[in-house]
């Protein structure tokens, strides 16, 4: 596949480390160019001018007036559930907060009794639909967090699901364990007793059927405590799990020094953070992951794009997209929003949801950006006249086509 007279070719790069700093701001391109695809990877690319001298071949697409992206790597999901939650929505508005709701069995614990009642197969079915409605809008690369089952089976139950997708969907898939995302009702009286559930019992189980890359928490004032989250890092670690990490969504709760100290790959959501954190970010390669519809769809601050990426913090966006508090993976209106509400720049904010959502999934090498040998996954744009016209214009779908693995996804 060879596509032509490409208005402007983005995201030309080939490291291994997040982008940090100024370097966030540069999203590397070439003008009126092309770019070859052979098999499911990218094989060349470079100005039209040089086209003149290299042999044609195989399917030709012009694209002038068009741009090319990397897909979107969204590095934080909760693909897998069952039901929906519009009645918290309502409730929300009504002016309960998410506390309020955990508290009266709503939130988590509702979406895992749901979970818990649903079969695999229909857990499967639901979940594909939902991925392949992402991967219409960009998505090429995503993380799957385990978290809405609470009990030995319910959990494993989902995990076995993200595995199922791994297989069929034709993109990277990264599981992640979150069985810490709540205490059961059983357990409410009893936290030694569950954290010794999640230790002794599910974490075998995972590790001898390989069933996830990572291990996270629900690092927050009445859910799980520092000392709590970092004996359960630390068992996840002996068990080949690398950390992952929800911190001070809520509250400064001191997730963030917690998953510093883990050398977690990622600490997610960040909307209650200070200088001590931001400053210890910035030191550290734990990736920083902003999640700015789940600050959207819950009235929260957003989380301080700017300070990190001031500081010279690695700061990636990612979707969260859960029944409770995201119920969307829509990466363009994400990227929209970082812009928006986050004074984040066009460039930073298509960086943080490609390469650096990469590196906080750890599929750099892969995915995430336009390199010879990288998968090519592409997004191709409407015709427009800048790369700014993307977040500005948040209301329009202005993707046209979405190429995965060398192949165009049917609309």
């Amino acid at each position: 596949m060879l596509l032509t007279n490409i208005k402007c070719l983005w995201g030309l790069r080939d490291q291994s480390l997040a982008l940090r700093g100024v370097e966030l701001a540069v999203l590397p391109c070439i003008e009126n160019a092309y770019l070859r695809i052979e098999g499911e990877q990218v094989a060349d690319f470079g100005p039209m001018q040089q086209l003149q001298h290299k042999e044609r071949s195989g399917l030709t697409f012009d694209l002038s007036g068009q741009h090319v992206l990397p897909a979107w790597c969204d590095s934080h999901t909760h693909l897998v559930f069952a039901g929906s939650r519009e009645q918290e929505f309502v409730d929300k508005i009504r002016g309960l907060t998410y506390a309020e709701i955990a508290q009266k069995g709503g939130g988590i614990l509702h979406s895992a009794q749901n979970l818990q009642q649903t079969s695999s197969e229909i857990l499967y079915e639901q979940a594909k639909q939902r991925l392949d409605g992402l991967k219409k809008l960009g998505t090429g690369a995503i993380e799957i967090k385990s978290g809405y089952g609470l009990t030995t089976e319910a959990e494993i139950k989902m995990l076995r699901v993200i595995q199922q997708l791994k297989k069929t969907a034709g993109i990277p898939i990264k599981a992640t364990f979150l069985g810490a995302h709540a205490f059961p009702a059983a357990f409410k009286e009893d936290r030694e007793g569950y954290i010794r559930l999640l230790i002794e019992e599910m974490l075998p189980v995972i590790a001898r059927e390989n069933l996830a890359d990572y291990i996270d928490v629900f690092c927050e004032q009445g859910f799980f405590t520092p000392s709590e989250t970092t004996q359960l890092l630390d068992a996840g670690r002996r068990f080949g799990l690398k950390a992952k990490l929800h911190a001070n969504q809520l509250h400064n709760s001191g997730g963030v020094q917690v998953g510093v100290q883990a050398g977690a790959v990622s600490v997610d959501h960040l909307e209650h953070i200070g200088e001590e954190e931001i400053h210890l970010l910035a030191q550290h390669s734990t990736v920083a992951t902003l999640l700015p519809s789940a600050a959207f769809f819950l009235r929260l601050p957003y989380p301080p794009a700017r300070q990190l990426i001031e500081a010279g913090a690695a700061v990636a966006i990612a979707s969260d997209f859960n029944p409770g508090s995201s119920p969307s993976g829509n990466m363009p209106l994400l990227v929209a929003l970082a812009c928006i509400q986050m004074r984040m720049l066009p460039e930073e904010a298509i960086n943080a949801a490609t390469f650096n959502g990469a590196c906080a999934m750890e599929v750099q090498q892969e995915v995430g950006s336009i390199a010879v040998g990288k998968k090519a996954n592409l997004i191709i744009t409407q015709a427009m006249h800048s790369l700014a016209y993307l977040p500005y214009s948040f209301g329009t779908n202005l993707i046209e086509s979405v190429i995965l693995n060398g192949q165009f996804i049917p609309d």
